[in-house]
């Protein structure tokens, strides 16, 4: 029964949700018949025009590759997906690429939470405090601007002392502050990846007296039981005639509305 209802999540029509964020990201459970290796869960949820979270997608990636990647998103766009406005992810290379090849035109965020993490896992744990201060001051500026200038701050000040560090720091830039051209009271849920990280916890919780899964059907199904379960307690996020407008304009902006009857609020389709 649970399989069944898999599949029927992973086939369904995509087209009347109107996604305006989209946010991917990968957990690894281990299979007995691949003699403990570890198959990843491919995962997408996304924030809709009426500001309701939503679970889009999952499917297993042996190895979370570009080609794993691409027919992931590929699937989702057959299926009637829109093009979002911003699409959220880690660093991961493949990701990275797939995500552009799909939505060229949508801003790419990377997570600021694996950013961090990235910056500080090259700082001594006698400065991590202080690093860590100062690069979140960057990356939650209020606007572009005062994120530059911030950033050029971090570097002049630790430059010298943690140089692997700061190259992680200025490493995709662009991708790390692309979310302040969206709506002010988003910036905090469109950042990282956290909903989806904290979800996985909630799902490893529920299966680490499982050592490993007998098969990839068993660990899919277990990981769709626990990620649907969470996703139905998703709180959503404001989304006013102010936050819509906002994000109808920016879709201008990028080149992402294909004629006036998807500048529309009620508008449910946008063509691939």
């Amino acid at each position: 029964m649970l399989w069944e209802e898999y599949e029927a999540f992973a086939e369904r029509d995509l087209s009347d949700l109107e996604v305006e964020y989209l946010f991917v990201d990968a957990v690894y459970e281990s299979l007995r018949q691949q003699g403990g290796g570890k198959e990843g869960v491919l995962c997408a949820w996304a924030i809709c025009a009426n500001g309701r979270k939503t679970l889009l997608h999952l499917a297993l990636g042996n190895k979370e590759s570009y080609d794993n990647w691409l027919e992931f998103l590929r699937d989702m766009v057959k299926r009637g997906l829109r093009p979002p406005v911003q699409v959220t992810t880690d660093g991961a290379p493949g990701l990275i690429r797939a995500v552009t090849e799909v939505f060229p035109r949508s801003l790419r965020q990377r997570c600021l939470a694996h950013k961090t993490r990235n910056v500080l896992d090259k700082v001594p744990d006698s400065a991590r405090d202080e690093v860590k201060a100062a690069v979140q001051a960057a990356y939650s500026a209020p606007n572009r601007d005062i994120a530059d200038q911030i950033a050029a701050e971090v570097l002049k000040t630790y430059q010298s002392r943690y140089p692997s560090a700061m190259k992680s720091f200025q490493d995709d830039w662009e991708a790390s502050v692309a979310y302040l051209r969206c709506p002010t009271v988003h910036h905090k849920r469109i950042r990282t990846t956290n909903l989806l990280e904290r979800s996985f916890l909630e799902e490893r919780r529920r299966t680490k007296v499982i050592p490993r899964f007998f098969t990839e059907k068993s660990c899919l199904k277990l990981a769709f039981a626990s990620l649907w379960r969470a996703s139905q307690r998703w709180q959503g996020v404001k989304m006013t005639e102010i936050e819509r407008q906002h994000l109808r304009l920016l879709r201008r902006k990028l080149g992402l509305l294909v004629d006036e009857r998807d500048a529309a609020p009620n508008a449910q389709r946008l063509a691939a």
